[in-house]
């Protein structure tokens, strides 16, 4: 074969292998969705241990499985702005999730989540979240909280810090600067374990996220007291992207639902999140929360650009 013959075979079969590359980075993400070779990816938001929360959404997945032969792999995101960002890759990380309030309302924002599912705990579609303090730390109220060391979830957590920052202000409190430091713990049950240890004087958390942590601390109940409730919170729920295939999400929320009917299924849905049941509702269910934002002067759509 001359060197010209040689070379031309060689730069086609490039060409070709660019080709196919390129046809398989445009091929289409949904094609056999939920089967063994294009799993849905489900995301959570790291809300207690990580490894209970896992085992419990990986026990799930394995129900969905055995009843309708869907594929689901969880995974924990290791913060609430990581579960935002799976779900709106372009190339999807995630194809749905469990994202936590404030979180939802941001992905949705950015034209990559949709509400399907909302939980209820103990029949209530809403939860309280609440100021908790060391038991010994001599502060009783809001407004003792100026100048003492705050531990939030983080920056998106809505009875972690989004509800928390507005009664703060509303007690003369800027956060920003009125505060002598504020702490990401990560998760609702780092926060509890955080002001049980004196790490920080002050923390907010869902109610009563003090007893994830009781096995680690039994006296944690005695340790801290709770100085001030938060008002009434749209709970959280599953959300599925906007171009999910449908009739694949009618698939699973009835699944969903079903499982809430079995002894395993509300087992493993409790131990994740203590979800008692769950209820279809879209995106309107959170149009009153985003009422509350607005009426704060959150700009939530800055925030999610």
């Amino acid at each position: 074969m001359s060197k010209k013959r040689f070379f031309a075979l060689g730069a086609l079969l490039i060409i070709a292998a660019l080709a196919l590359t390129a046809c398989k980075a445009e091929a289409d993400p949904w094609e056999n969705i939920g089967s063994e070779e294009n799993p849905i990816i489900f995301v959570a938001v790291p809300s207690g241990e990580t490894e209970r929360v896992l085992a419990s959404f990986t026990a799930v997945a394995d129900m969905v499985y055995a009843d309708t032969g869907l594929v689901i792999e969880p995974f924990v995101a290791t913060s609430y702005t990581a579960a935002i960002e799976a779900m709106c890759a372009e190339v999807p990380q995630a194809h749905m999730g469990a994202l936590a309030t404030f979180s939802y309302v941001l992905a949705h924002e950015k034209g990559c989540a949709d509400a399907a599912l909302i939980s209820t705990r103990y029949g209530s579609a809403s939860y309280n979240g609440q100021f908790i303090v060391h038991a010994d730390s001599g502060i009783e109220s809001l407004e003792d909280l100026a100048g003492k060391t705050y531990c939030r979830v983080d920056e998106t957590s809505t009875s972690g810090w989004i509800i928390p920052s507005i009664m703060l202000k509303a007690a003369g409190i800027d956060p920003d600067t009125d505060l002598a430091g504020i702490v990401d713990a990560g998760s609702h049950d780092a926060v509890a374990a955080a002001v049980y240890n004196g790490d920080c004087d002050f923390g907010t958390t869902f109610v009563d996220a003090r007893s994830t942590v009781e096995e680690t601390y039994p006296d944690i109940m005695d340790q801290t007291v709770v100085i001030a409730l938060e008002p009434d919170i749209p709970n959280d729920g599953f959300q599925f992207r906007p171009d999910f295939p449908e009739d694949v999400k009618a698939t699973l929320v009835a699944e969903f639902l079903h499982l809430f009917e079995t002894e395993e299924g509300a087992a493993a849905m409790n131990e994740a999140y203590q979800y008692t049941g769950m209820e279809e509702h879209g995106d309107e269910f959170y149009d009153a929360f985003r009422q509350i934002l607005d009426a704060a002067g959150i700009d939530y759509a800055d925030l999610a650009q």
